[in-house]
């Protein structure tokens, strides 16, 4: 394999710049407090992470009824707000670069025995899976299907959140239309099975994430807003029919907001697809990658052939949640951190999480930094 190690290389994105192309990717690790503030834990493990190009932060939700899982971060309180902005100003003072935040709504995906609600989607479908809970799994609870005004609430939620993030130091934000969560349940066929006009035929379907988006881009300028999607990913019962329709649809819809970048789940040069909407988007495209091992090889790998592909920018999820000094590790060709039991990425406390050793085994003048950085109030 010849390297061209070019994802090292400064990038920008839109008026930002950024140190290197790599993105760390929202990864949900369950480390917030139960009522969804980030904490001092948090704060460190952001900080630690600081040399990535851009951090895309964990799946934030934008109201209570939106929650997933336990301890999993939110952005509608001033608390939250607070919370977040200890982690940006830890990773500012950790030299890093700039921070977007994920907006997440889990629709169907949540119970109320983690939020105290009734989780709500386009349709009364439930999840097909037991989902986890404070008190472990249980039977998935059947959604209320959203009324006209329900959704509207939830996409001046949405704009809230994004204000929110602004103030909480974050440079902007990523709606999350991916992974089978709110938006993504609006855009599957499978999940929506509305006959008003958020439903039926493709131009219905995509028009709750338009409206987020228009409203996310009117509350903070569309240059400080991108939209994550998982073309054919099933995870949490989605099942597309139309995909090859939907995605191309939904871009064209979203192609001229101005927005930052459209960020691409499982990204794959190979598939058509893919090349389709490179091709259509105007802007940055953010691709994530599926890589066949955890190793700088593969990440090179598949990194160069993104960007020859026309990708922009290149995120990875699992490499920098097991190496806090991933980019470093690449630049030198030094060996990966494996993720350790997978239980451990959401078990909470500090052993999976910020205990991941840098090279030499020796603290990271990030980890130092957070050590003695601020504290949650």
């Amino acid at each position: 394999m010849t390297q061209t190690k070019g994802f090292l290389a400064p990038a920008r994105l839109g008026r930002l710049e950024l140190p290197n192309h790599l993105v760390m990717a929202p990864l949900t690790r369950n480390r917030a407090e139960a009522d969804g503030t980030p904490t001092p834990l948090m704060a460190r493990y952001y900080a630690q992470r600081a040399s990535a190009g851009l951090i895309i932060a964990e799946a934030s939700t934008p109201n209570a009824v939106g929650q997933t899982y336990p301890n999993i971060t939110a952005i509608h309180t001033p608390s939250h707000v607070s919370g977040w902005r200890q982690v940006t100003e830890a990773v500012r003072a950790a030299g890093g670069g700039p921070m977007f935040l994920q907006l997440q709504h889990g629709g169907r995906v949540g119970h109320p025995a983690t939020s105290g609600l009734t989780p709500v989607s386009p349709s009364p479908l439930p999840l097909p899976e037991t989902i986890f809970t404070p008190d472990g799994h249980r039977p998935a609870v059947v959604p209320q299907e959203m009324t006209v005004d329900d959704i509207r609430a939830t996409v001046a939620d949405f704009a809230t959140a994004a204000r929110n993030a602004i103030d909480a130091g974050f440079e902007g934000v990523e709606v999350h239309s991916a992974n089978g969560h709110l938006l993504h349940q609006f855009l599957a066929g499978n999940t929506n099975r509305r006959g008003d006009a958020y439903g039926g035929p493709v131009g219905g379907r995509i028009r709750f994430v338009r409206e987020v988006t228009e409203a996310v881009a009117a509350a903070i300028g569309p240059e400080r807003v991108g939209v994550r999607i998982s073309p054919r990913n099933t995870v949490n019962g989605i099942a597309e029919t139309d995909t090859d329709a939907l995605y191309p649809a939904l871009v064209e819809a979203l192609g001229g907001l101005g927005l930052a970048y459209l960020h691409i789940v499982y990204a794959d040069p190979d598939d058509p697809l893919f090349q389709r909407i490179r091709a259509s988007w105007p802007g940055t495209l953010i691709a994530n990658p599926v890589l066949p091992e955890l190793s700088a090889e593969a990440i090179g790998d598949e990194s160069d052939r993104l960007l020859a592909a026309g990708a922009d920018l290149i995120a990875l999820g699992r490499p920098f949640l097991a190496n806090p000094d991933l980019v470093r590790r690449l630049a030198v060709g030094a060996p990966l951190n494996p993720v350790r039991d997978r239980y451990l990425m959401y078990t909470g406390g500090a052993t999976g999480y910020t205990d991941y050793p840098a090279l030499d085994d020796q603290p990271s003048s990030a980890s130092m930094v957070a050590l003695d950085g601020p504290r949650v109030a």
